[in-house]
């Protein structure tokens, strides 16, 4: 007898904050920042995590960490994430993030397979280290519950097939009392490479009693609702595919509403989008930062669209938004949205890591309790 799917969740539940559709926008280094949390949140329910900080530049008051903490005046649920190595910054972090900025939600980074955040003992090799992991979370529970903030983590399958860490990381989590854990389904190794092991998700899933999310290869809603259905996880988390496309929130809530989706838009509305997209760009730094800052997503708002490459390489130096609406006047508005970029991958992808840069001795000891590296106040990326 074949098992039914698993239903649908219509909600995300993470303690005391309930999101009316089972997505989370995954942070995003120069992505994720308020104008464009701002813009997803437009299109759809979700929850929306803005990028991830540093503890040590937080609680040193770097100025650059500071200015990343800005939030929209509608966002309802403010959402961070903190990427640490050490304890004591970790949770003295996540209590100014609580008491100081009015966040309801943290989110603790390790996953990042980013080089610079790997060499310290950070991101997604920090796992390896149990005892430090529970050292971490330990810490951070403590300073997010005296708020009722509910914590959460992100990690990766592991450092590399023979050195797994994640069902070990689900039952740290869940005895330490983190919320929920959600997963990408890939090895630091293999970075953005490959496909995504959604069956790692279902294991996951199996082995905690806590909420876990998927993460990995969501180009489509279609694909939130096959990952569900896979993997029996309580929600998804969604990054590369909305780069462009932040209309995919739209989509999600319909598909986790069991409504149809929205016709595809044309190059007229991605155009519309993108005008907004800048404006907000604009609101939050000044024209001039703004337009700067909207620069990097032209080339994924244009995707397998026929813009012409001397129209592309013009905006690729938009420095005001009249002459952003002058260009994009340009663009065939009636074009329809190309279908060859329906379920593709988005955003970096690359080749595995030909190696891993660790600490010198990381895997001589899979404890590490009480060994604090030293992480930088101006790391940041994503997992």
């Amino acid at each position: 007898m074949v098992s039914a799917a698993p239903a649908l969740p219509t909600e995300l539940v993470l303690g005391n904050v309930r999101v009316d559709t089972p997505v989370v926008l995954a942070p995003m280094a120069g992505i994720t920042n308020a104008a464009y949390r701002r813009l997803c949140a437009e299109q759809g329910a979700g929850l929306y995590v803005c990028e991830m900080i540093t503890s040590r530049g937080l609680v040193e008051g770097d100025e650059h960490t500071k200015q990343m903490l800005v939030f929209d005046e509608l966002e309802t649920v403010r959402s961070v994430q903190l990427y640490g190595t050490d304890p004591k910054y970790v949770g003295e972090a996540a209590e100014i993030l609580c008491n100081e900025y009015g966040v309801a939600h943290v989110d603790l980074n390790f996953g990042c397979p980013v080089p610079k955040v790997t060499r310290k003992g950070g991101g997604g090799v920090l796992p390896y280290k149990r005892g430090l992991l529970a050292e971490i979370l330990e810490s951070a529970v403590a300073a997010t519950s005296k708020y009722d903030v509910p914590l959460t983590i992100k990690t990766r399958m592991g450092i590399d097939d023979d050195n797994l860490t994640y069902l070990d990381a689900g039952r740290i989590a869940q005895e330490s009392g983190v919320a929920a854990i959600a997963l990408h389904g890939r090895t630091v190794e293999q970075a953005y490479s490959g496909v995504a092991n959604w069956d790692a998700i279902a294991e996951l899933v199996q082995h905690v009693d806590i909420p876990v999310l998927g993460n990995g290869d969501i180009w489509e809603a279609a694909d939130a609702v096959r990952m569900i259905q896979h993997t029996g996880a309580a929600g998804v988390v969604v990054g590369r595919g909305c780069l462009g496309r932040p209309w995919l929130f739209r989509d999600l809530a319909a598909a986790f509403a069991g409504e149809p989706t929205t016709a595809l838009p044309t190059l007229g509305e991605v155009a519309g989008m993108m005008r907004r997209h800048a404006e907000l760009l604009c609101d939050l730094m000044g024209e001039e930062k703004g337009c700067k800052e909207f620069r990097k997503h032209i080339s994924w708002y244009l995707k397998g669209f026929g813009a012409g490459g001397s129209l592309r390489h013009s905006l690729g130096l938009v420095d005001t938004l009249e002459h952003l609406d002058e260009m994009l006047a340009d663009l065939d508005w009636n074009e329809p949205f190309p279908a060859s970029e329906l379920g593709a991958p988005r955003g970096r992808q690359g080749a595995p890591r030909k190696r891993i840069v660790m600490p010198e001795g990381w895997l001589d000891d899979a404890d590490g309790r009480g060994i604090h590296t030293v992480e930088d106040a101006d790391e940041a990326s994503g997992g």
